[in-house]
């Protein structure tokens, strides 16, 4: 099996290396174990708990991020500003912040949950399943993006309209829609009415 993020381990502070796991949770979003994180990918999948980031700029502009081709899931496509897993025992918010800045190299100046949505979509391309309960989050980026080019090909800051075109021109992720929709109520608090959201 090739080495990727998803079968890669990763070393502990106690010099060991450990799976990267999931949480593990049921229907209303309560914690009943943990994964292995490929292994809660494989179909039909296993319901596990995920975030989605919704950044946006001065000017109501959506932060889009392309996912790297090196991504052992969705690979390339263009999707949210950040999303990914807490690590067992996580805050959602905490383990927002924390990729958001890993991935991107911003901290928002603003972060605010935006609610939760819960969906399963597969993967066509990889065989993958996404069984998730994703929290929400939504939120302001005063600075540029510093990608990590292990986890980001490229970003974009799109209005409403450049987003229409770039989705009926581009492959986007899965959840990209179901996410978005999700979050749209908290997004459009977040940018006013003229933002167009």
């Amino acid at each position: 099996m090739p080495i990727t993020p998803a079968t890669a381990t990763h070393t502990s502070s106690n010099g060991t290396a450990d799976a990267i796991l999931l949480e593990l949770v049921d229907e209303d979003g309560v914690t009943i174990g943990t994964a292995e994180k490929l292994a809660a990918h494989q179909p039909p999948g296993r319901l596990h708990r995920a975030f989605s980031v919704f950044l946006f700029d001065e000017r109501g502009r959506l932060l889009l991020q392309q996912r790297a081709l090196g991504k052992y899931h969705s690979p390339g496509v263009w999707s949210n500003t950040c999303c990914g897993h807490p690590y067992p025992g996580e805050a959602p918010f905490a383990a927002a912040a924390r990729r958001t800045f890993e991935e991107l190299g911003v901290s928002p100046s603003l972060l605010a949950a935006a609610g939760t949505v819960r969906y399963n979509h597969p993967d066509p391309a990889s065989g993958l399943v996404e069984q998730e309960y994703n929290h929400l989050f939504v939120g302001l980026v005063q600075s540029s993006p510093r990608p990590d080019g292990d986890e980001v090909a490229a970003t974009a800051f799109v209005t409403p309209a450049e987003l229409a075109e770039r989705h009926a021109r581009d492959t986007f992720s899965s959840w990209f829609m179901t996410v978005l929709d999700a979050a749209r109520p908290a997004v459009r608090e977040l940018t006013g009415p003229s933002a167009g959201w």
